[in-house]
């Protein structure tokens, strides 16, 4: 029996449904833990099948190239150090469903495989149709010592960890796929910390690092001592492999050494997710590279600047596409931003599309005023361009609308929404701002110092579809639209509770007609990075059809 053990924490970014290639990632990260003196490597969440798979997981075929691996990979422990490692593990009896597995692989076998027990059914999970739950955590044993293996979800339960006490565990080891959201690393380290005190046990926290559609792994690991001291902590998302060392000594375990990084909060946080959610996404995806409509907007700006961080300002194209109501402003903004970026910026009028239009329609008009369609088909002809320009140069184009204005539908169907992903999909349009505000400021990348024009953050914010069109026109100041969005969406709050914050009842019923009435929209936008606690789409799942309103008391 020993009384040291050395743990590698490996925070690394697999892909869903690469086996193969993750695979090789994680036989490449145990040759590196082995090399720098691990005794054990702990990896996160079903690592060798990428985290979430969906419903990927339900496929046969999957959960047998997810056994395979595992069982080639304990060939690399023959003569280094243990592994844990998360895959998904094919059903036991014909007509069942596969479970989310932890394999131990040490000596050059599969030494025990534990298995998740509690599910999670909530916000972006959906683990109970698709796995089989496991009846109760595993305790394995490596040099004589007891570890509990503890799957994600499992420690939000304490009675899993109580059970893993029970078994004579000596030391906690969770692997993790926890997605980003703003509120994640206070809420993990609580959690964490109550099973500390509950068991008496220090624990490892290891997480998924890495973009998946909408979703963005901040990494984020940690581990505590038995009296819930922080131990280590590790970048937010970067990858890392992190040697943690262990001695026993008359209270149990305490960690030693281990390396203690800095966690970054707040709009930085942010901006980080978006960046790192954009770059999966596009490279995952296999483009080489992003163009986008750049309109002398705030959006649009952070949108692009966003992009450069990610890939590179070679890998970005903007174009801007004027009409008659363009101002020179704009014009001008879009032009300096791109030069600050070091990006291309290519000039497409659209008025003789439009005129094209007006010449095509008109006659179908007779008798009907100017409104809204003509400022939509100016929206829709940039689409059409942008797409067209997508599908010659093979880059993805990527859509600038904002949170704000998707809740109450303040963008053109076809027109500004087309896209294949949206890094701003779950920012308010004050958290926009915050934004670029802080990306001004800082320069995390190396790619440009104050990237976005002033006039820019100060300027009102317009569509320029029609004279002097202002944003204010049509919808609350952004201050007090999201104030109350906030309410409806994150907080399923009543109108009589957001009125009660001092909001006029029909602003609020207004907000929340729109909020309503524009489901059919967002149904139809592309993905985009997860930043708050409730995104729409996966966390947020409303009736396009809903005759529900709530009315707020007069």
């Amino acid at each position: 029996m020993t009384d040291r053990l050395v743990i590698a924490a490996v925070q690394a970014n697999p892909i869903v449904g690469a086996v193969e290639r993750n695979e090789a990632l994680a036989r490449d990260l145990l040759a590196q833990a082995c090399a720098a003196g691990a005794d054990l490597a702990l990896f996160s969440e079903l690592f060798l099948t990428g985290y979430p798979p969906e419903d990927l997981a339900l496929k046969p075929a999957l959960w047998m190239a997810s056994r395979a691996a595992v069982e080639r990979l304990a060939g690399a422990t023959a003569n280094g150090c243990a592994a844990l490692v998360g895959a998904i593990w094919p059903p036991e009896i014909p007509g069942g469903r596969p479970r989310n597995a932890l394999a131990y692989l040490a000596d050059g076998v599969v030494k025990g495989v534990a298995f998740k027990c509690d599910l999670p059914n909530y916000g972006v999970f959906d683990e109970k149709r698709i796995f089989d739950a496991g009846m109760g955590p595993e305790v394995f044993e490596l040099k004589g010592v007891k570890i509990g293996v503890p799957i994600c979800e499992d420690i939000w339960d304490k009675a899993v960890c109580a059970e893993v006490k029970a078994k004579g565990a000596e030391l906690i080891l969770v692997p993790n796929g926890s997605p980003f959201r703003v509120t994640a690393d206070d809420e993990r380290m609580d959690v964490a910390r109550a099973r500390v005190a509950e068991t008496g046990l220090p624990l490892i926290y290891v997480n998924q690092v890495g973009g998946q559609d909408e979703l963005v792994f901040d990494g984020g690991s940690f581990a505590l001592q038995a009296d819930g001291a922080l131990a280590m902590r590790l970048a937010m998302f970067e990858d890392r492999l992190a040697l943690t060392t262990w001695e026993r000594g008359e209270r149990g375990w305490s960690c030693v050494e281990a390396p203690m990084e800095d966690w970054c909060a707040g709009a930085e946080e942010i901006y980080r997710a978006m960046v790192l959610g954009l770059r999966d996404y596009v490279r995952k995806s296999g483009f080489p590279g992003v163009l986008l409509g750049l309109s002398g907007g705030v959006d649009s700006a952070i949108t692009a600047v966003a992009a450069a961080d990610a890939l590179g300002p070679d890998a970005v194209r903007c174009f801007m596409l004027p009409s008659r109501y363009t101002s020179r402003e704009s014009l001008e903004d879009a032009a300096d931003c791109a030069a600050r970026l070091g990006v291309r910026l290519d000039e497409i009028r659209i008025e003789p599309a439009v005129g094209a239009f007006a010449e095509m329609l008109t006659p179908l008009y007779e008798g009907r005023a100017p409104d809204i369609t003509e400022e939509n088909i100016q929206a829709r002809i940039r689409g059409l361009s942008l797409m067209a320009l997508s599908n010659k140069l093979g880059h993805m184009l990527l859509t600038t609308g904002n949170k704000s204005e998707m809740a109450v539908g303040y963008a053109t169907l076809y027109g500004d929404m087309c896209g294949g992903y949206n890094v701003l999909k779950d920012l308010y349009k004050t958290d926009v701002y915050a934004v670029c505000v802080w990306r001004n400021a800082n320069n995390p990348f190396g790619v440009a110092d104050n990237p976005i024009p002033e006039r820019i953050l100060t300027k009102p914010p317009s569509a320029e579809l029609r004279p002097d069109q202002k944003d204010q026109d049509s919808l609350p100041e952004y201050a007090e639209l999201d104030a109350i969005l906030h309410g409806l969406v994150e907080e399923e709050a009543t109108l009589d509770e957001i009125v009660a914050r001092g909001h006029h009842p029909d602003t609020v019923e207004r907000v929340q007609r729109l909020l309503y009435s524009s489901e059919y929209k967002r149904r139809q936008a592309p993905p985009g990075v997860k930043i708050g606690r409730r995104a729409f789409g996966r966390d947020r799942r409303y009736p396009i059809v809903n005759g529900f309103r709530d009315k707020a008391s007069r």
